[in-house]
């Protein structure tokens, strides 16, 4: 999706992943296939690039190091892409910055693990630092867990444990700065999650003009606070008690303190893809905007929009019917152009746009319930 606002706009893209025909390489101009850690594949990238951005967070740091070595801006930095490759150097950093997080411990040990669990309580959440998304390395822990059993079953790595928190529902915003540090969000918006991966999005989320409010000045808080240059999607727990963090040296952020920061991906997010029809600028845009050197776009929303997932579930029982999907007509289909679905494989998302974003929500739940066949 990047390389395609990259085509409409006239820049040229290079890719580097470790396989071949990739999504994006499927339409840049030129694929580098090669392992992450192949420093002089990698150099030879760098120095084909007039600056390097990144679509996960689960790229070696030797990638970045080498581009910054061969004079290639990276956007964000390495140093940001560092701290959210590891749950618990991204939650020490908010932490740092005095953002309002779930209470947590690190974790290297069992003994640690027994004192953290003492400290925070049950129930609580024990998830590996790195390599955890939709749901993946992490357990919960209740008063009744084996503390040797949770601890094997994440393979004895270090990890975090978290309190549990009771939110009322998951928020996201997606934020861009430029160079010159101007700032930009796009609306709030609620996301729903099945079996731990996102599901829906809803845009714009319904809560209180405050919580929206202080959602933005969150984010503009982190983003200054890292000197970000790019694109970062927050995670939000919108909870029912101010001040749940407990962390914030903020007065002010004390005083509103309905929103605890989960998590940040310094790129463009799942939750941030109904940008592409419901918005004057898609995150994608503002991707490369900013990675390039230009002012961020206008985050104005131009209609209700919701996004739901393509996940590759679908293809269980053969072919999606896409003829039945493409008879809703405010429906907007995207697929990604991987080769092999797989169980909870995010292929495709769907964007619907209406008047309002119930309308919205019916509209693309049938429309995917249309898919299936038999």
């Amino acid at each position: 999706m990047l390389a395609m606002e990259a085509r409409r706009m006239g820049y040229r893209i290079h890719t580097y992943s470790p396989e071949h025909n990739s999504p994006t390489g499927q339409i840049a101009d030129f694929e580098y296939a090669a392992p992450y850690n192949d420093a002089a594949a990698v150099r030879s990238f760098a120095k084909g690039v007039d600056a390097l951005t990144f679509e996960f967070e689960n790229v070696p740091s030797l990638v970045a190091e080498t581009a910054e070595a061969e004079g290639v801006p990276v956007r964000p930095s390495g140093s940001i892409l560092h701290a959210a490759q590891n749950r618990q150097r991204e939650k020490s950093m908010l932490t740092r910055a005095g953002l309002p997080v779930t209470p947590f411990r690190a974790i290297t040990d069992i003994k640690q693990l027994a004192e953290a669990v003492h400290e925070i309580g049950f129930p609580a959440i024990l998830k590996t630092a790195a390599f955890g998304y939709d749901g993946k390395g992490q357990t919960r822990i209740e008063r009744d867990t084996g503390l040797e059993s949770a601890w094997n079953s994440l393979g004895r790595q270090p990890c975090v444990l978290e309190a549990f928190v009771n939110f009322e529902r998951e928020l996201s915003m997606v934020a861009a700065r430029g160079q010159d540090g101007a700032f930009a969000t796009y609306p709030l918006v609620e996301n729903r999650h099945v079996n731990h991966i996102l599901d829906v999005t809803i845009a714009p989320a319904d809560v209180e003009p405050s919580v929206a409010q202080e959602a933005e000045r969150l984010a503009c808080k982190l983003c200054e606070f890292l000197d970000l240059t790019g694109v970062l999607c927050i995670e939000y727990f919108l909870v029912s008690e101010p001040g749940m963090g407990g962390n914030s040296h903020d007065p002010e952020l004390q005083s509103t303190g309905r929103l605890l920061i989960n998590e940040i991906a310094p790129r463009p997010h799942n939750s941030g893809h109904w940008t592409i029809e419901g918005a004057v600028t898609s995150q994608f845009e503002q991707q490369l905007r900013t990675v390039s050197g230009l002012a961020p776009g206008s985050t104005e929303q131009l209609r209700p929009a919701v996004m739901l997932n393509l996940l590759g579930d679908l293809w269980q029982s053969g072919e999606p019917n896409w003829p039945a999907l493409l008879a809703f007509s405010n429906l907007k289909l995207h697929l990604y152009g991987k080769h092999e679905p797989r169980p909870g494989r995010k292929m495709g998302h769907l964007t619907v746009t209406a008047g309002t974003t119930a309308e919205a929500l019916e509209m693309g739940l049938q429309a995917r319930t249309a898919l299936q066949r038999g």
